[in-house]
């Protein structure tokens, strides 16, 4: 059964945030670690880093600008909320900064292929 909050539309806002924060976290420690194969083992990174130009990993990287457009857009919605005074234009808030977020990984991804 639904619980009756997980109607409102700014639920979903809060999930996305979650959910992309969290994935953004489950990311940094591949990240590092790639970085650091550039000081340890270039002819792995020079590898990987040809592996990286197939179009699957393109899209994925589209995935990645996207959550975190997501995660910082909805973070400025959470700053709005935090120091601006209530007002009914939350949902709209909420809506401008999803769209942003695709705006933003829609221009890398169209760079990108």
């Amino acid at each position: 059964m639904m619980k009756p909050h997980r109607n409102h539309p700014l639920w979903f806002a809060y999930a996305l945030h979650r959910i992309s924060g969290l994935a953004l976290a489950l990311f940094l420690p591949a990240h590092f670690y790639v970085l650091s194969l550039a000081l340890t083992q270039p002819e792995r990174l020079d590898a990987f880093l040809h592996w990286s130009d197939s179009p699957l990993v393109k899209l994925a990287e589209f995935g990645l600008v996207f959550l975190l457009a997501v995660h910082m857009f909805g973070g400025l919605r959470l700053l709005a909320l935090e120091f601006l005074p209530w007002s009914g234009r939350q949902k709209s808030m909420a809506a401008g900064a999803l769209a942003a977020a695709f705006l933003v990984s829609g221009a890398f991804f169209l760079n990108a292929v």
